[in-house]
């Protein structure tokens, strides 16, 4: 039986600080780029399979709403498209500088529990959620048609989704979840830990993320806390679950053409990055962007700082796999001036 043996009074303080884009961002972790299944470079860095077929034909649109069947290339790379907060203290903003946007009254955001014997640890998370297409916002590659191309904005606050706090509410989303709460289904997730440690974990495995844990339910309850760079990391893998279940996430690996709607996370579409408390720029043996559940006992040591650096801010990387079409790419140029 477990007991609520801590539960914090007064939230703790909102820290934070921005992004800092030259400093705090690992830019080889674009790589590898990739015609077909060739990369072109690698940097040293995993990735996944693409099709062998270095040659692509997709609709492009010539001007009127007509579109036409085109030529292109079969590209991919991997972009930095989000960024994600994982705070105790409600309506914290970690990536905004720990800026706090309104105080809360409630401090469910601030709860850890441990059993009698203190031998199981829970935690209770806050995560926000930022459109943050990093390259085309800095203009690094003009009139790129593969890139993602929008603003920068805030797209999810959990303080406001009533429920992220409610793992009964949550079987909504996640009906499915009934069927993985058992022993033979979990220990499945020994063997995606394996496979995430050394590459990607498996998309077949789709209720596990890998070492973290579950990835049910998609809400910011974590039970069986190994620390807090394990279980913010789940807290991102879930939210990422999440978006996709409700059609706030694509697949954007599966059609070289366009992104489509996948109500089930293709994990293996998505590597996170650390960028606070200790931006995770430099690791040994290229962890600096790591896949889907990769255990953060090979990555996240020196990564928590108490007091201070139990908030947590991560970049997420997204694989793109996309038909470059030259002739679009001219007229696009062209058209710009």
């Amino acid at each position: 039986m477990l007991a609520c043996n801590i539960e914090k009074a007064i939230s703790e303080p909102c820290v934070g600080k921005f992004v800092n884009p030259i400093k705090d961002i690992c830019w080889s972790c674009i790589f590898p780029v990739k015609l077909g299944n060739t990369a072109i470079y690698s940097g040293g860095r995993e990735d996944t399979d693409n099709p062998s077929n270095p040659v692509c034909i997709c609709p492009a649109d010539i001007g009127a709403g007509v579109k036409v069947p085109m030529p292109g290339l079969a590209i991919s790379f991997w972009e930095p498209v989000r960024l994600a907060d994982v705070t105790r203290t409600p309506y914290c903003m970690v990536s905004l500088g720990g800026f706090q946007i309104m105080k809360s009254a409630k401090k469910h955001g601030t709860v850890a529990r441990k059993s009698a014997n203190e031998s199981l640890k829970h935690s209770f998370y806050h995560v926000h959620y930022y459109i943050y297409p990093l390259i085309y916002w800095l203009e690094l590659l003009t009139d790129f048609i593969c890139l993602e191309e929008a603003s920068v904005d805030v797209a999810y606050i959990s303080e406001f989704d009533p429920l992220w706090g409610n793992d009964k509410l949550n079987m909504i989303l996640n009906p499915e979840a009934v069927l993985f709460g058992n022993p033979i289904a979990q220990m499945a997730c020994i063997f995606d830990c394996m496979k995430a440690s050394v590459g990607f974990s498996s998309d077949m495995l789709f209720h596990c993320a890998g070492c973290n844990g579950s990835l049910y339910p998609f809400g910011g309850s974590v039970e069986h806390t190994q620390g807090g760079v394990q279980a913010s990391s789940l807290i991102v893998e879930r939210l990422l679950a999440r978006l996709h279940r409700v059609g706030l996430a694509w697949d954007t690996v599966s059609d070289s053409c366009e992104k489509s709607v996948a109500p089930k996370v293709k994990k293996t579409q998505y590597k996170l990055q650390m960028t606070y408390p200790v931006p995770n720029t430099s690791s040994v043996g290229k962890m600096e962007c790591n896949p889907f559940g990769r255990t953060s006992a090979i990555w996240g040591a020196g990564k928590e700082i108490p007091g201070n650096g139990e908030d947590f801010g991560y970049l997420i990387w997204r694989k793109r796999y996309c038909c470059f079409q030259l002739l679009t790419e001219l007229a696009l140029m062209k058209a710009a001036g």
